[in-house]
C-alpha cells in the first residue's frame, strides 16, 4: 500500500506564521469585518421590527424611529460584545478572524473559557483604541491581550 500525501491547505509562504501573534492590519481589517456583521445583526433586529409592527397593523404603519441616541448606542454596544463573547468563546474566532485567519486564545495557548471570552470582548468593545497597542508592542500584544493575557495568533487550520 502506498502511504498518501497529506496536502496543507496553508500556503507555504504563510506556514512560517502559524502560531504568531498577529499584527496590527490584519487585526484591524478583522475588527472592521466584525463591524460589518454587528452592522447586519442590527439592521436585521430592525426591519425585523418594522416588519412585525407591518403586519399587526398595516393601515396604520410607520418606520420605528430609533428616538434615543442613547438607547441605540447601548443595543450596538450590547450586540457588539454578545457577538464577540459568543464567537470566541465556542469556537475562537468570530467571522472577521476567520476570514483573516486568526484565533483568540488564552495565556495556555488554547480557547477562553465564556467568562473570560465576555470579558474580553467588553474590553475590546469599550476601550477599542486598545487595539492600537499591538502596533508598538514587540509581542505584537493589544492593551486588552496584556490585561485579559490573551493572544491573537495566526491560524489557519481548522479544530474540532
Amino acid at each position: 500500500m502506498t502511504e498518501e500525501r497529506k496536502v496543507s491547505p496553508i500556503p507555504k509562504e504563510a506556514r512560517t506564521y502559524q502560531g504568531h501573534r498577529a499584527g496590527i492590519m490584519t487585526r484591524m481589517i478583522g475588527s472592521i469585518l466584525d463591524a460589518a456583521v454587528v452592522g447586519i445583526i442590527i439592521a436585521t433586529a430592525y426591519l425585523t421590527w418594522a416588519g412585525s409592527k407591518f403586519l399587526l397593523d398595516p393601515r396604520a404603519f410607520t418606520w420605528p424611529q430609533a428616538s434615543n441616541v442613547l438607547v441605540s448606542l447601548t443595543s450596538a454596544l450590547v450586540v457588539a460584545t454578545l457577538y464577540l463573547a459568543v464567537t470566541w468563546a465556542i469556537g475562537g474566532r468570530s467571522y472577521g478572524c476567520a476570514v483573516m485567519g486568526l484565533r483568540v486564545v488564552n495565556f495556555r495557548g488554547r480557547k477562553m473559557t465564556p467568562v473570560g471570552a465576555l470579558l474580553r470582548a467588553a474590553f475590546c468593545v469599550f476601550f477599542p483604541i486598545g487595539l492600537l497597542w499591538c502596533a508598538v508592542n514587540r509581542e505584537n500584544r493589544s492593551i486588552q491581550d496584556v490585561a485579559m493575557r490573551t493572544s491573537v495568533i495566526y491560524d489557519w487550520e481548522h479544530h474540532a
